[in-house]
């Protein structure tokens, strides 16, 4: 067991875990892994627990005392004793374990610090070298599980107050200023003060006294003002975690992914009374489905999982035939010839063409791939040139599949342009963030995108100014990334630090983009006058910026969840964080603006140690936090739209189930004198 001053010499070293959203390649591409368990996060907010669990030695196999040897393999760990443990089978003394099973526990608890300081990351680091040396094949496999411990986190500087992006921001005030996000108040209304409560404008709107371009500014104002608010009018729960939803271009539909490999569908025609439409599945899916994508016409429905699959199912209620299977790993121009594809990447990230002909694939093989849904194969396969995992692509024009999109690991936003690819190389990159991207999201008109990136910023990109390939060509993005780890570690302020090369229009900041690939949109025109972006975040909330990265509002949909279902006996089985105390957690993964109302849709990691999922609606409300109407808001449904009362009775007691804790209470004695002792 190393000392204090050890483990805290520890802390400044590089964390690294074996466990992310991967697919493991399979020796037999018809044979499909099945024991697939990526480990678990833990919280930056269980400090005394960790403590603890150092000074009481947890026993992991490695504590003073036990006979017990610890042999890492490449995916289990072997542990040899002389009794086996209560609960496991025994096979010759030997109990094999997998190993995201040990590292999920490491990775929570702090006892990452007791192999750091007993070598095991340096050693383990030159055995997979010297591995390399051996096998060219078994480097390709070790190189994945080494990768972490070779990366060294670059340590930051001081932080600086001015090192980080000026709010409001100059360049976000002329946009606004310009009329292409959102209107501004009259320069005349701003100094009388005028026009600013919601009655106020509703009134002028009626009455229909000012010209028209004085109405026509009321009414914009009037719209991009209702941000909704954060008592949630539904509570619809999964018993899975929730990774995406969104509404329709229309906003008659709408779709949410959970980690059980289902997508829910439903009716919001109505955008205060949804009704449940219909549920798809993934067969043999990989961890969770990563995406989805609803085709502009609403008929057809993409998604996908850490395969190189994807299914494409009809959305109709009455067709129930089998969906059809994309296979994105062909090489362009062949033809599927088996069953299944190739299992050695998955597709992280999934969007529909404007005209509804192709899908666009961003994968775990560092490629863009475009499907031709009319010929059932890719059509073009982009390569060779992020270096990291592609986790977010979309069409930058809808009415046009000629620009395309797609962020990465490696820290770049590539533009591609399919009318010049004959050397296979993107028209531009957008550079600015420092660690990878999470998800990109283009306005549609063919210039602006926006990005959220893991160095906790969301940021505004004009095609206009994006880097030319022959000035990225000369410059290392990888210098300017920490080599944190987004899915089980915080982001200091000193981790930050300036992009040399940035050309961003906007920086926002504020949200946290932690534990997974969390995404941003822009506000829709219709019911935002296209005022606003807006984001997740893993501190329970969805940010809403103006576009001069001043905060417009946040909705806490973790306030507004609290304890609104039971905690399962077995929820330790299948929680996110391994802490020593359950408690309920929030992460809003995505989240979707009506584009016609003021509602919100937002999709959340959700429960007692982020073990299961949420999709609350959230409308606005003029700031209330209750309603007057039949059925009443905040209360709890299943994924078809049930009512659950046991949900809503548990919450409803939850404030009796507090223990308070007593004190011990002073008693005061008198003598005969009166005095107290």
């Amino acid at each position: 067991m190393s000392s204090h001053g050890s483990r805290e010499q520890a802390r400044d070293e590089p964390v690294w875990h074996p466990a992310e959203e991967w697919l493991e390649e399979d020796e037999d591409d018809d044979e499909l892994d099945m024991d697939y368990h990526p480990a678990l996060g833990g919280s930056a907010d269980d400090q005394d627990w960790e403590d603890e669990a150092i000074r009481n030695q947890i026993d992991l196999g490695i504590t003073e005392g036990m006979d017990r040897a610890l042999i890492i393999h490449s995916n289990e760990i072997e542990l040899t004793t002389d009794e086996p443990p209560e609960g496991e089978e025994e096979h010759d003394g030997v109990t094999r374990i997998p190993a995201s099973r040990l590292f999920e526990l490491l990775a929570s608890s702090g006892l990452q610090h007791i192999l750091r300081s007993n070598g095991w990351t340096s050693n383990f680091s030159d055995n997979m070298e010297d591995d390399e040396d051996e096998d060219e094949q078994d480097d390709e496999e070790d190189d994945f599980y080494s990768a972490g411990f070779r990366g060294q986190m670059r340590r930051r500087r001081a932080t600086r107050p001015d090192q980080f992006p000026k709010v409001p921001s100059d360049q976000g005030i002329e946009l606004m200023g310009e009329g292409q996000f959102g209107t501004d108040d009259h320069f005349v209304d701003r100094l009388k003060q005028r026009k600013k409560v919601f009655a106020t404008n509703l009134m002028w709107r009626e009455l229909g006294v000012d010209a028209y371009g004085v109405r026509k500014r009321a009414n914009q104002a009037l719209s991009q003002k209702m941000i909704p608010g954060s008592a949630a009018d539904k509570i619809i729960h999964y018993d899975s975690r929730s990774y995406s939803g969104q509404f329709s271009d229309d906003g008659n539909f709408f779709f949410c992914c959970a980690q059980d490999f289902k997508v829910r569908m439903y009716d919001t025609s109505n955008p205060h009374e949804w009704k449940y439409y219909k549920t798809v599945d993934y067969p043999f899916g990989q961890w969770t489905i990563t995406d989805a994508t609803l085709s502009p016409d609403n008929r057809h429905l993409v998604y996908s999982s850490i395969r190189s699959q994807a299914y494409l199912a009809p959305t109709d209620p009455d067709n129930d035939s089998d969906p059809t299977v994309l296979d994105f790993s062909l090489p362009p121009g062949q033809r599927r010839r088996r069953s299944w594809g190739s299992s050695h990447f998955g597709i992280w990230s999934l969007r529909f063409s404007g005209d509804g002909r192709e899908v666009v694939a961003g994968t775990s093989e560092d490629s863009v791939i475009v499907y031709d849904l009319e010929t059932k194969q890719p059509v073009l396969n982009l390569r060779e040139r992020h270096q990291h995992h592609v986790n977010a692509v979309c069409f930058g024009d809808t009415s046009s599949p000629h620009i395309l999109y797609s962020g990465s690991d490696d820290t770049t936003l590539r533009v591609w342009d399919r009318r010049s690819m004959a050397d296979g190389r993107e028209a531009g990159v957008f550079m600015g963030h420092t660690e990878g991207l999470t998800y990109v999201d283009s306005k549609g008109d063919g210039r602006y995108v926006l990005s959220n990136g893991k160095d906790q910023t969301m940021k505004l990109w004009d095609l206009r100014k994006m880097m030319s390939t022959a000035k990225f060509d000369t410059v290392n993005p990888n210098s300017y990334t920490t080599g944190f780890d987004y899915r089980f570690e915080p982001y200091p302020d000193d981790y930050y630090e300036p992009h040399e090369h940035d050309c961003s229009v906007v920086t926002f900041r504020g949200h946290r983009v932690l534990k997974t690939l969390i995404r941003c949109h822009f506000s829709p025109p219709g019911s935002t006058n296209s005022r606003y972006v807006y984001t997740g975040s893993e501190d329970g909330k969805v940010y809403v910026y103006n576009m001069d990265a001043t905060l417009a509002g946040t909705i806490d949909v973790g306030a507004a969840t609290m304890n609104s279902r039971p905690r399962e006996p077995d929820v330790s089985a299948t929680a996110y964080e391994m802490s020593g105390e359950m408690l309920w957690r929030t992460c809003v993964r995505d989240a979707s603006w009506h584009p016609n109302a003021p509602v919100l849709a937002a999709t959340s990691w959700n429960g007692w140690g982020l073990s299961t999922g949420t999709c609350t609606l959230h409308s606005w409300n003029d700031g209330v936090d209750g309603d007057e109407g039949e059925p009443s808001i905040g209360k709890s449904y299943d994924e078809k739209l049930r009512s659950v009362p046991e949900f809503n009775h548990y919450r409803e007691n939850a404030h009796l189930r507090r223990q308070l804790r007593s004190r011990p209470v002073r008693r005061m004695y008198a003598n005969e004198d009166g005095q107290e002792w």
